[in-house]
């Protein structure tokens, strides 16, 4: 199969299965599409198939489009909306959040879960040789903080994201109208998105011209290693004094048997000390929302409850901006290990570059409590403003923080359930209570606490 759609140039892969062995065979052709690199959808179909097993088995087997078509007379369309350019990211992205509904439903009827054991788990860790050439830490041109006060928010626009924006409003386009632009064609939506963006231009332009609010930040690189499933940072590149620790949590649901991924977590990325390979990590804070709450105050006091959301909503992508910004000045320059990247606003929200920038707080680090190493190591609160509530929310408001890494494979992942085993681990690495971490990890807990 892989070998003819080579040779024809094909662009759609089909796959039909008549008896219960054929769905293994899917699974098979999947993973040997992803080892021989290939870039064609895959279209699953047949009467032993079905959109869980495509969604659940397959899927992940493969980086492209997999989709499961229920019989050969939707063929036609759903090639179609493949091949056509102007309609195939809206076709892929309705189909990504389909088939994650479905696997999500599909992990929740199993309601005998199975977990690794923490030691089990560390056994399957993302393995890195680190010191083949392509691996090896790209070095830093700056190391230490770089504060950022009263921001040109002109220099934002290009990088805002405004697809929340508008969900924001609850106001979202069907496919193919899926997304900012598309969205003002949409015939239910459309006109009053549009009247929308008009009036959050004007006032964006007001925000900017009459300096209402202001944006400030701090970007860090230091000096780090792994050690475990922790990431310890030095104080300087002698790397004899620790000046604090990024605690991890690795992934502990059971996978597909099928399945070879590692079980990750966020000191994979990074360079065990036992190595002797110096590595870094990096962080962002940022915000926009310096005067937004009084301006806010002002429009509910005279009783204008629209423009006081208005004014938050639009805080909140400024800060997104100047978050995506930053990132793109350190792959570029700060840390420059991407000096000559060239990405549109598309493909930057697509995230079409080097490394990542997860936030504690989500998904590949779930606890909020890792804030207060960021906060200390930078001393975010004192050169920028930003603080953090007793409930470690970040004030103003509009405001972003995250980790940075720059290591190619790097790469965004959910920790998902984790168990008492990695918990009690957890507090003995953190010198924490139990009652105090089982509160911030309460929703990933595959256990009743």
């Amino acid at each position: 199969i892989i070998e003819a759609a080579i040779k024809e140039k094909a662009d759609i892969i089909g796959l039909s299965g008549l008896i219960t062995p054929s769905l293994d065979e899917m699974i098979h052709v999947a993973k040997e599409l992803e080892r021989a690199g290939l870039k064609i959808p895959l279209l699953i179909g047949g009467a032993t198939t079905s959109k869980t097993h495509t969604a659940v088995k397959i899927a992940p087997r493969y980086k492209e489009p997999v989709i499961h078509v229920l019989d050969a007379s939707r063929t036609v369309v759903v090639v179609s909306n493949l091949l056509d350019k102007g309609l195939r990211d809206d076709f892929i992205a309705e189909l990504d959040e389909e088939y994650d509904e479905v696997r999500d439903d599909h992990y929740d009827s199993l309601k005998d879960r199975r977990y690794l054991t923490l030691e089990e788990a560390r056994s399957k860790a993302l393995r890195i040789e680190w010191r083949r050439p392509e691996n090896l830490p790209p070095q830093p041109h700056m190391v230490g903080h770089k504060v950022y006060d009263d921001v040109d928010l002109n220099e934002l626009l290009p990088f805002i994201d405004w697809n929340p924006f508008f969900h924001v409003w609850q106001l979202r386009g069907k496919y193919p109208n899926r997304g900012y632009p598309k969205l003002f064609n949409d015939a239910s939506v459309g006109e009053e998105a549009q009247r929308l963006f008009g009036e959050a231009q004007a006032m964006l332009r007001d925000l900017i011209d009459k300096r209402r609010i202001r944006a400030s930040a701090i970007v860090s690189i230091l000096p780090a290693n792994s050690k475990g499933d922790d990431i310890v940072v030095y104080k300087d590149e002698s790397r004899t004094e620790v000046a604090g620790t990024y605690h991890g949590l690795r992934q502990q649901a059971e996978k597909d048997r099928e399945s070879t991924d590692p079980y990750l977590c966020l000191s994979d990325f990074v360079a065990p000390a036992s190595e002797g390979i110096p590595d870094y990590i990096g962080s962002i804070a940022a915000s926009a929302g310096f005067g937004v709450d009084e301006l806010a105050a002002a429009y509910e006091a005279d009783n204008d409850d629209y423009s006081a959301i208005m004014v938050k909503a639009l805080a909140d992508r400024l800060a997104e901006a100047l978050t995506e910004k930053l990132h793109q000045d350190m792959r570029r320059e700060l840390w420059g290990f991407a000096p000559n990247e060239s990405l549109d606003t598309e493909d930057l929200l697509s995230i079409k570059y080097q490394g990542i920038r997860p936030a504690p707080g989500y998904p590949s680090q779930p606890d909020h409590s890792e804030k207060t190493t960021m906060w200390k190591l930078g001393s975010i609160a004192e050169t920028t403003g930003i603080e953090l509530t007793e409930s470690l929310m970040m004030h103003p408001g509009a405001s972003v923080c995250a980790l940075v890494f720059a290591h190619p494979k790097s790469s965004y992942f959910a920790v998902g359930k984790i168990s008492k085993d990695q918990v009690d681990d957890y507090v003995a690495r953190k010198g924490a209570s139990t009652d105090e971490i089982e509160t911030w990890l309460r929703p990933i807990l595959a256990y009743d606490a």
